[in-house]
């Protein structure tokens, strides 16, 4: 009992603290008088630091890296800051519906580390055609032709591209303002972050006890 119990008191406090980081995440940003430019590119005018952090890098990646490289880790985090907020709506979505749900005849249950294995093959497909387009979308937009640079040089972003800024813009919110654009930048980044460690969480407490996320906060 006390060990469910302590374990109950562990998910409320880390529920507590992801809403406290996304609250910081939506909090304006101290960008001072620093300007975003899409084609220079420098950890000192990095949007995504906030106090009490600030720019925090304790291993010295971006000090050590060129301009080319830190475009590389910064397109690597938001594009994983966006793929973990996905995830953890799924997570919580897909346990809140599950045997309730229209698809594949509410057949789908458990904790959701265990539903793709749970998708008939021909759905599964389709999931990974569409997984697949997209990638080639932003590797198209993004990324130099592999055929157009050297082979020691894998991985190559476009000179006039800004990490991130796959054109997908379908409600028009992308600021104008270079200021606006900073803090916007910074937002998705602290809720990508804070995603990251989230859905990591998600996945190491259902692969220890086998519960869902949602079964954890109602026993």
């Amino acid at each position: 009992h006390k060990t469910t119990l302590y374990n109950t008191n562990m998910m409320k406090l880390a529920v507590i603290s992801a809403l406290a980081g996304s609250a910081a995440a939506f909090a304006p940003a101290q960008t001072g008088a620093r300007s975003t430019s899409l084609n220079s590119f420098s950890a000192d005018d990095l949007p995504g630091a906030l106090a009490p952090m600030g720019f925090f890098d304790p291993l010295g990646f971006a000090e050590k890296a060129d301009e080319a490289t830190l475009k590389r880790y910064r397109e690597a985090e938001v594009t994983h800051g966006r793929v973990s907020m996905l995830a953890v709506i799924g997570f919580l979505v897909g346990e809140k519906v599950e045997g309730s749900s229209f698809l594949f005849d509410a057949s789908i249950s458990g904790p959701a580390i265990s539903h793709p294995g749970q998708v008939p093959v021909g759905y599964s497909a389709i999931i990974i055609a569409a997984i697949g387009f997209a990638e080639l979308q932003r590797a198209k937009t993004g990324f130099v032709d592999p055929s157009e640079t050297s082979f020691d040089n894998p991985g190559e972003l476009n000179a006039d591209y800004y990490p991130g800024d796959i054109g997908f813009d379908p409600l028009g919110l992308k600021p104008d303002d270079a200021e606006e654009l900073d803090i916007m930048i910074t937002k998705e980044l602290q809720n990508g972050r804070l995603a990251m460690l989230a859905a990591a969480g998600f996945l190491a407490q259902e692969a220890v006890d086998g519960k869902g996320i949602l079964e954890h906060f109602s026993s």
